[in-house]
């Protein structure tokens, strides 16, 4: 009886346990994420950013959910890109506003069409009439962007 018990542990925690923890994981990762109407980018295509340096609508038709963010494409050759490699093309800080994360460590939200791609990750920003994060970004990158780092760390671990 106690071999029974101790085999049936050992399946739980190879098969089962793994399993549990993604899916908690998962779940964790959708609420921290600038989700609109459950959309990431607010429909924007993660692709364009990086291929044709603009925000590009994504379409219904070209949809993909990755860990329980879901995201829209342009086109089918931009959905096959990012279904090959989703976390080159994620927004860093989870499509939250990459200036007010290093600035203040708030989760503030952006102008998807205000953006920019550095070393190969996509930093979206808050903008509005009268206030672009853009520029105050770009004045002091290097330490908002530590700041910022450490700060969307307390998000994700908690």
């Amino acid at each position: 009886m106690k071999t029974l018990s101790l085999l049936l542990i050992g399946l739980f925690i190879t098969y089962w346990a793994p399993a549990v923890a993604q899916s908690n994981s998962a779940t964790a990762r959708k609420q921290q994420f600038n989700l609109e109407n459950g959309l990431a980018l607010q429909g924007y295509d993660a692709v364009a950013y990086f291929t044709q340096n603009k925000a590009v609508k994504g379409s219904a038709t070209n949809s993909f959910t990755y860990k329980n963010v879901t995201y829209r494409f342009a086109t089918p050759a931009n959905l096959k890109a990012f279904q090959e490699a989703p976390d080159r093309y994620e927004p860093q800080y989870g499509g939250w506003c990459a200036y007010a994360m290093g600035a203040t460590g708030e989760k503030v939200e952006i102008d998807p069409e205000t953006f920019k791609v550095k070393d190969g990750k996509l930093y979206l920003f808050y903008h509005s009439f009268i206030n672009n994060t853009l520029p105050k970004w770009n004045k002091d990158e290097v330490n908002l962007h530590k700041k910022a780092d450490m700060n969307w760390g307390k998000f994700i671990q908690s």
